[in-house]
């Protein structure tokens, strides 16, 4: 399996970036092709205390970088010789199996959409993170590639999210809920209801297995494997749930240094709230798939560190060992809604 990374890309570039990706070649084996300024990504690679590339890793040099300020739209093909570009065209051509970067969230999607390009009947792809909950994880599908959205849009989403969680995450009967403000059917707005109606049919059809609808409350207590929404509310959802946590963290923290008692009390715990700390940071799965694009796309965290973006390796190595992109390939005629199924 051989991953292609944006060296280049994300707030910690490139020696986070290099570091990873070198340790999950170290750790697990994966092949590596290195895409960026060839100069700095071997600086990196010899803070990290490699003299040279080891084997299985490569380098690609790319001699330009897609910036924060840059169009996002408009950004791959303003910087043809960027990481980003070059590693999307790398991929659309075989050079490797699957694509990670920390850069620009709009502009990997809109590269990935137009030189990747999308699955044939695939109205719009969107990003499915794995997100903790108390049973364990869900996918959030959209979480932000999609602000606005048909109800087509969301049928789609619904299928994209359940094979992810059948074929990736190993869940055999994916519960699939719509996000909503109540869980009775007439909840919602016009999306709501329409998306409602569509997916009850694929439900009753036995195609996915629809639980209806979920309030957020709900979902975050692990009712739902898959939670169905439009990418604006999903953003809200997703960061809501990061500040949250950081949120509980702080307070716990601030807690247990209070006072002789708490200090004691904190050692005592203090292995139960690594593993709480663990299951609310981000950097443990790593990277959000962008669901929908003919060949395995991971966007990993602006922020990342080395280890979220070994992980987002690993993820996408998962991705593209799965099948999951020939599943949704072979299932396309039941995600399609027919003229006249939507109302005006």
């Amino acid at each position: 399996m051989k991953i292609i990374v944006d060296a280049m890309g994300g707030d910690n570039a490139p020696l986070e970036i290099v570091r990873g990706a070198l340790d999950a070649n170290r750790n697990h084996g994966v092949e590596i092709i290195l895409v960026g300024r060839t100069a700095e990504v071997l600086k990196a690679v010899e803070a990290c205390g490699q003299k040279s590339l080891p084997a299985g890793v490569e380098i690609k040099d790319a001699k330009e970088v897609v910036e924060i300020a840059d169009d996002p739209a408009m950004a791959f093909k303003q910087k043809p010789d960027s990481s980003l570009t070059v590693g999307l065209n790398l991929l659309k051509d075989g050079a490797g199996d699957a694509f990670v970067s920390a850069g620009s969230t709009g502009a990997l999607l809109s590269g990935a959409t137009l030189v990747v390009k999308r699955i044939r009947g695939i109205r719009r792809a969107a990003m499915g993170p794995q997100i903790p909950t108390a049973g364990g994880r869900a996918v959030l599908c959209d979480c932000g590639a999609n602000a606005e959205c048909t109800p087509e849009y969301l049928l789609q989403f619904a299928y994209l999210g359940s094979y992810y969680a059948q074929r990736v995450m190993g869940i055999e009967k994916p519960r699939v809920g719509l996000l909503n403000i109540g869980a009775e059917e007439e909840k919602g707005d016009t999306l709501r209801h329409e998306t409602y109606a569509l997916l009850k049919e694929a439900g009753e059809a036995g195609r996915i297995h629809f639980i209806g609808n979920v309030e957020a409350n709900e979902a975050m207590m692990g009712t739902a494997d898959v939670i169905v929404t439009d990418g604006f509310t999903g953003n809200v959802m997703l960061k809501t749930m990061e500040g949250v946590g950081k949120f509980l963290l702080k307070s716990l923290k601030e807690m247990f240094l209070s006072s002789t008692k708490t200090k004691l009390a904190a050692g005592l715990v203090k292995g139960d709230l690594g593993q709480m700390k663990k299951l609310l940071d981000p950097s443990e799965v790593g990277g959000t798939p962008f669901l929908g694009i003919q060949k395995p796309v991971i966007k990993a965290h602006g922020g990342s560190n080395a280890r979220a973006i070994e992980n987002a390796v690993l993820r996408a190595k998962e991705y593209a060992e799965s099948g999951f992109i020939a599943d949704i390939q072979a299932n396309i005629e039941h995600m399609r809604v027919q003229p006249g199924m939507e109302k005006n």
